[in-house]
C-alpha cells in the first residue's frame, strides 16, 4: 500500500528545482521496514553532477515574495498537512518504524512549524536606534533590517523525525527567503520529498527548494564545501557534525547534535508524576530523540519508590508492529541500532547494573527497558544511547546530582522533578545543558522557541522557528538623519 503511495505521487525522485529526476534509475538507494523488512521503495542516488546543478539552479534565482505571499505559502501547507494527516504518518511510519501515534503526533508537529513561520514572517524584524543618547551623539536613528543570504543554504537531516526535522530546517528558509539545497537521510528519504511536494502544491517557486537523495560517501563533501553555499545547518551525530565544522571553512554552520539528557528526580518530587514523565520520555518516538530521557537520576530516599513505578509502567507500554494504532512503540530505525543497546545494556548488567524489566530484541524491535544500580562511568550512560532504554542512577545530594548531570560530554536539555524554588533555582544556574523543563520532559518545548544546547550537542547557535530565522538571515544597520 505504501509502496503504491509512492509510486502514485512520484515520490521515487529527487526534486531538483521542482523537478522530479532520477525515478527508476540503476543508481538508486533502497530504503527498507525496520520492522516488516519489506522494500517500501527506492530513490536516486544522486551524482555530484546533479549535486551541483541543484546549487547552480537554486543560486541562480532571487526570490521576490513578499511577506504576505510567503505567509500564504506556509499557512497553505499547514492545512495540506492538516487534510493529509494519515498519509503522512503511514508514510513516516513505513519508513521510520515509528508507531502510528507517534508519527500522527509528528504530522502535527509539522502543521505547527508551518504555521508559526507563517506568523513569524508577518512581523516586521527591525530595530531603531536613537543616536542623540550621549553628549556627543547625532540627531540621527539607526535602523536594522534582516536579509537573506547571498548564497544558498545546505541543509542535512536524521532519520529520528523524518519530516519534522526537515520542517524545522526548510520553514525558516522559505520564511527568510532563501534557497535551500536539503539532503535528508537516506534512511527516511520519502518523506522529506513528500514535505518538498505539499510546499509546491502550496505555490513555493521550486527554485527555492532542492532535495537530493545519496551516499554521503559520494556526496557530503560537495554539500558542505560547494562554493555557492553559505550556510550548513547539520542534525545529526556529533562525529560528523565535527567534520562539518571542520570542512566547512569560511561560511556559517549551525549544528545540533547529541544529548544525553537525564531526568533529576528530588525527594520531595511526586513520584508517579516523575515515573509517568521518566517512561514517556525514554519510549517517545522509541527513545530516538536527541532530548529523550537517556539517564535517570534518582534520589537515594525515593528510588526505589520510583524505580517500582518505572518498572510497572515500562511493563504497560505496549511496544510491536508500528502500523498497530494501539501500540506506544514500534521499532528503532535498524537491526543494527538494536543490537548496540542490547550489548550496552549487557555490558551495564556484567558489570553489576540490575535489569529489571526488557533487553528483549526481534531485529529492529527492541523492547522498554529498565537498569537499576547504573553507574556514571558505564558506556550505558557515558555515551549517548540513541534508545527505549532507562538506566537508574541513584545520588544522596543535590550537588551529586548535579556532578552526575555535568559529567557527560553533552549539554542539550534537562528535566527536574521538584517543587523546591531552592533546588530550582541552583539547576537553572548550575545545569551545564541549553534547557532546564521544571516537571516536564527534557524535550519539551514549542516549535517557535530556541533550542539546542552547548558542549558536543552543538555550538550554541539555537534552532526553533524564531533563532532559526536570525541565523539564516544577514543583519543590515543604515542611518538616517533625524530631527
Amino acid at each position: 500500500m505504501i509502496g503504491q503511495f509512492i509510486r502514485d505521487n512520484g515520490l521515487d525522485a529527487m526534486r531538483i528545482a521542482g523537478r522530479k529526476v532520477g525515478a527508476g534509475r540503476e543508481r538508486a538507494i533502497d530504503v527498507f521496514n525496520p520492522f516488516t523488512r519489506e522494500r517500501v521503495g527506492a530513490v536516486p542516488k544522486a551524482t555530484l553532477e546533479e549535486v551541483r546543478e541543484a546549487f547552480e539552479s537554486a543560486h541562480a534565482f532571487r526570490s521576490q515574495l513578499t511577506r504576505y505571499e510567503r505567509a500564504a505559502i506556509l499557512n497553505l501547507a499547514a492545512a495540506i498537512v492538516r487534510e493529509r494527516l494519515d498519509d503522512i504518518a503511514r508514510l513516516i511510519t513505513a519508513e521510520s518504524g515509528l508507531c502510528l501515534k507517534d508519527s500522527v503526533y509528528e504530522a502535527g508537529r509539522v502543521s505547527d512549524v508551518l504555521l508559526f513561520g507563517a506568523n513569524e514572517v508577518l512581523k516586521d524584524d527591525g530595530q531603531v536606534f536613537s543616536c542623540d543618547l550621549t553628549p556627543h551623539g547625532k540627531k540621527r536613528r539607526v535602523y536594522t533590517q534582516r536579509s537573506p543570504l547571498l548564497g544558498v543554504i545546505t541543509a542535512i537531516t536524521p532519520f529520528n523525525h523524518p519530516m519534522n526535522q526537515v520542517a524545522h530546517k526548510v520553514v525558516p528558509s522559505i520564511a527568510t527567503n532563501n534557497r535551500m539545497v536539503l539532503k535528508p537521510s537516506e534512511k527516511v528519504p520519502f518523506s522529506a520529498i513528500l514535505f518538498a511536494d505539499i510546499l509546491y502544491q502550496a505555490g513555493l517557486p521550486p527554485e527555492m527548494l532542492s532535495v537530493v537523495t545519496g551516499d554521503p560517501r559520494e556526496i557530503a563533501d560537495e554539500l558542505i564545501t560547494n562554493p555557492r553555499v553559505d550556510l550548513v545547518t547539520f542534525t545529526g551525530g556529533v562525529a560528523i557534525g565535527k567534520y562539518i565544522a571542520a570542512k566547512a571553512g569560511y561560511r556559517r554552520v549551525v549544528l545540533e547534535l547529541g544529548g544525553n539528557d537525564p531526568i533529576i528526580v528530588m525527594e520531595d518530587a511526586d513520584i508517579d508524576e516523575a515515573s509517568s514523565l521518566a517512561v514517556q520520555g525514554s519510549y517517545k518516538n522509541s527513545g530516538q530523540r536527541c532530548t529523550a530521557v537517556k539517564r535517570m537520576l534518582v534520589h537515594e530516599a525515593v528510588a526505589g519508590e520510583f524505580t517500582e513505578q518505572v518498572v510497572a509502567k515500562s511493563r504497560a507500554w505496549k511496544h510491536g508492529d508500528p502500523q498497530d494504532a494501539s501500540n506506544d512503540m514500534g521499532t528503532v530505525i535498524d537491526e543494527a541500532a538494536a543490537t548496540l543497546f542490547e550489548s550496552r545494556v549487557n555490558e551495564a548488567v556484567s558489570q553489576g547494573a540490575r535489569l529489571l524489566v526488557g533487553n528483549s530484541r526481534q531485529g529492529a524491535l527492541y523492547s522498554p527497558t529498565v537498569l537499576d544500580n547504573v553507574r556514571p562511568d558505564m558506556t550505558l550512560v557515558k555515551q549517548e544511547t540513541f534508545g527505549p532504554v532507562s538506566p537508574v542512577i541513584r545520588f544522596s545530594t543535590i550537588e551529586q546530582a548535579i556532578a552526575i548531570s555535568n559529567g557527560t560530554a553533552y549539554g542539550l536539555s534537562s528535566s527536574v522533578c521538584t517543587n523546591r524554588l531552592d533546588y530550582i533555582t541552583r539547576f537553572v544556574n548550575e545545569l551545564e545543558v541549553g534547557s532546564v523543563n521544571v516537571r516536564e520532559v527534557p524535550g519539551y518545548r514549542l516549535e517557535l522557541t530556541p533550542f539546542g544546547g552547548i558542549k558536543d550537542s552543538g555550538l550554541g547557535y539555537k534552532e526553533g522557528v524564531q533563532e532559526a530565522m536570525k541565523s539564516f538571515t544577514h543583519l543590515k544597520t543604515y542611518s538616517l538623519p533625524w530631527p
